[in-house]
């Protein structure tokens, strides 16, 4: 199965970590939203789309990138994110998500694990989620992209 990871990742470098995990596992190669041409995709059976979150959201190039991919048919897709907030990541994911389904493709999995985030009042106490994504996070993303290398239950 080829496999790509559209990644953005830039304050602490959390969401690439787990994106590095996705790549290994999966056999992928991993770009930013920048470097993908969205024409592109279509030589690839499954596509990670994911970021650290941003006000609730990811980020905006991911985001804008969702919105320049052409219509696909039967094309897989995953998403991920690191956040300072965890545990809701239907709401986090979900303007990505109905992006990505109204283009037509399928969402096989979502993963969310804790990133540091040293946003606002949070940088004076050195941050939230200190030392995060941690080996159990780096441990949860690769059995997760496992799960997606399996072949789909009848």
């Amino acid at each position: 199965m080829k496999t790509i990871v559209i990644c953005f990742s830039y304050h602490h470098k959390n969401t690439a970590k787990i994106a590095l995990v996705f790549a290994s596992t999966l056999n992928a190669e991993i770009k930013t939203p920048p470097e993908v041409n969205p024409n592109g995709l279509s030589e690839y059976d499954l596509i990670g789309f994911g970021s650290g979150i941003y006000f609730g959201k990811h980020h905006k190039s991911l985001l804008d990138l969702a919105d320049k991919l052409p219509q696909v048919t039967n094309k897989k897709a995953f998403i991920f994110s690191t956040s300072g907030q965890t545990g809701n990541t239907s709401k986090f994911h979900k303007q990505l998500r109905e992006k990505l389904q109204s283009k037509g493709f399928t969402i096989v999995g979502e993963f969310n694990c804790a990133g540091l985030d040293t946003y606002g009042l949070m940088k004076i106490v050195g941050g939230l989620n200190k030392e995060r994504p941690n080996k159990d996070d780096i441990k949860q993303a690769e059995g997760f992209a496992k799960s997606l290398n399996q072949p789909a239950k009848a």
